[in-house]
């Protein structure tokens, strides 16, 4: 049996300092960005990420892409 994999989209995920605790331990958040195109290369994605928390006071602490395919037997 022959599974085939069809891209079909994908989401953005930075992950950022939203703020600190009392201790000084970092709080962390996460913004997604839903129905990215499946073909877009990680390294567009990273730049975009990049350009939107330049515009934010929160640093970004990390970028994650959640890719998703449709599976079936051929």
């Amino acid at each position: 049996m022959s599974i085939i994999a069809e891209p079909l989209n994908s989401a953005l995920i930075a992950i950022y300092q939203s703020e600190s605790t009392p201790t000084g331990s970092p709080v962390t958040r996460q913004k997604s960005l839903s129905y990215v195109r499946a073909d877009a290369s990680e390294e567009a994605l990273y730049d975009v990420a990049q350009a939107l928390f330049s515009l934010s006071l929160h640093p970004l602490l990390e970028v994650l892409q959640r890719k998703n395919f449709r599976l079936t037997e051929e």
